[in-house]
């Protein structure tokens, strides 16, 4: 072989081996870049890295032609990267309606109506529970006396009071008979009231004789007061022994509104019943009976004469009501003032009176004295009723203006009590 021959042979081996790498090199990176999603190949050799080929020399055809028009190495194009396929986008999911529809809130019952009125903490609605009982549920006021109980009417029964339980209505089990003498006494603010009747014959038959007991000044002499008055100072031991035997006893203490319906005939009483009262609002009164009568929880009356400067109740257990206002003197014929006047006048006293108590309802004659005037006077002036002191019970039928009494007298021990009123 010639110089020339070997010089070329080596030049094409050369070139064999260039066109080779820049092959691999250019393959390679067109795999490259379609695995990388179009990432840019590494930079291919310039073709003027390459040595000159022979003109004759044609490489076989490739993939790839990596020479010129003249036979010369040129520079692979690059491959264009693969498109990336946008990815597919997740489905927006809609909340599907449910198929349950959310429950309606609960209706407030009446009693829960009635305490969205008030912001008050002591607040209690009671309902009214029983036949043919529809009273609408009204407000009390926790730790005070109940107030305003409704009196249910019905043609055919007799109401006969309302109770703790559905049982002791029942049973109208007196000791659970609820009224204007009890504490108000609530769960969550809300008590039920269970109402119970009797028949017309049945309250007839009771036959219930209801002493309304009248006490005057109290002493803490055991041998009394001197004077012509002496009858009316009880001594305040006797009546201490009054006030326990009636609290331990089971007696059932009416409201004035009950012994009015009593009367009428439209509400049942419990043969042992009693009302306690005192005429005048006597000192003695305050000083020395009030504190008994308020610590067994005993309903009273204490009527007062107004002009005297009356003031609030000292105790929700003491109910004040009328003495007059300033009739309670005698008038010119030596009896009380409100027999010698006339209905007008009567009626202005009356209505002063009420205008300190803050209440009618019912009152005291001075010197238990009353005629057909006075009676118009009080019913003019919206009293509907008014205590004498005449001895007697009361009883269904009683006139409302001529109620008699129970006297207390000094010297009257409990057997003497007992025998009164039971």
């Amino acid at each position: 072989m010639s110089a020339g021959t070997g010089s070329r042979a080596r030049r094409r081996a050369a070139i064999w081996v260039a066109v080779g790498v820049v092959a691999a090199v250019t393959i390679g990176g067109g795999a490259f870049a379609a695995a990388t999603g179009g990432m840019k190949p590494a930079a291919q050799p310039s073709a003027s890295l390459a040595p000159e080929m022979d003109d004759a020399i044609q490489p076989s055809a490739s993939p790839i032609d990596m020479t010129d028009a003249a036979g010369r190495p040129s520079a692979s194009p690059a491959t264009p990267p693969t498109p990336r396929t946008p990815p597919t986008p997740r489905p927006t999911l809609t909340p599907t309606p449910s198929l349950t529809p959310s429950p309606a809130p609960t209706p407030l019952t009446a009693s829960e109506r009635l305490l969205t009125t008030t912001d008050d903490p002591a607040a209690c609605a009671v309902t009214f529970d029983g036949a043919e009982i529809n009273d609408a549920p009204m407000l009390q006021t926790q730790g005070s006396l109940y107030s305003g109980l409704p009196i249910p009417d019905r043609v055919d029964a007799v109401f006969a009071g309302w109770y703790a339980t559905r049982a002791d209505a029942a049973a109208r089990t007196i000791a659970a008979r609820v009224n204007g003498s009890e504490l108000v006494e609530c769960t969550d603010q809300e008590r039920t009231l269970y109402g119970a009747w009797t028949t017309v014959d049945a309250n007839v038959a009771e036959d219930a004789r209801i002493p309304i007991m009248m006490y005057h000044q109290f002493t803490t002499r055991p041998e009394g007061e001197n004077g012509y008055l002496r009858g009316n100072w009880a001594y305040i031991g006797d009546f201490d022994a009054h006030m326990n035997h009636i609290a331990t006893g089971g007696f059932y203490l009416p409201t004035w509104d009950e012994l009015s319906a009593f009367i009428d005939g439209r509400l049942w009483l419990p043969s042992r019943s009693v009302i306690i009262t005192d005429d005048d609002c006597d000192l003695s009164w305050l000083q020395l009976a009030l504190p008994i009568v308020v610590d067994k929880h005993l309903l009273s009356t204490a009527f007062c004469i107004t002009i005297d400067g009356t003031g609030p109740s000292p105790s929700m257990y003491v109910q004040q009501r009328s003495h007059t206002h300033d009739m309670h003197r005698p008038g010119a014929d030596g009896e009380g003032r409100m027999v010698n006047l006339p209905v007008p006048d009567i009626v202005a006293d009356m209505e002063a009176s009420a205008a300190v108590l803050g209440v009618k309802q019912v009152m005291a004659y001075p010197f238990g004295h009353y005629n057909d005037t006075a009676k118009e006077a009080l019913r003019q002036a919206g009293w509907e009723l008014a205590r004498t002191v005449e001895p007697g019970y009361v009883t269904i039928g009683t006139d409302k203006l001529t109620l008699p009494c129970v006297r207390i007298d000094y010297g009257m021990g409990l057997d003497d009590v007992i025998n009164l009123i039971g």
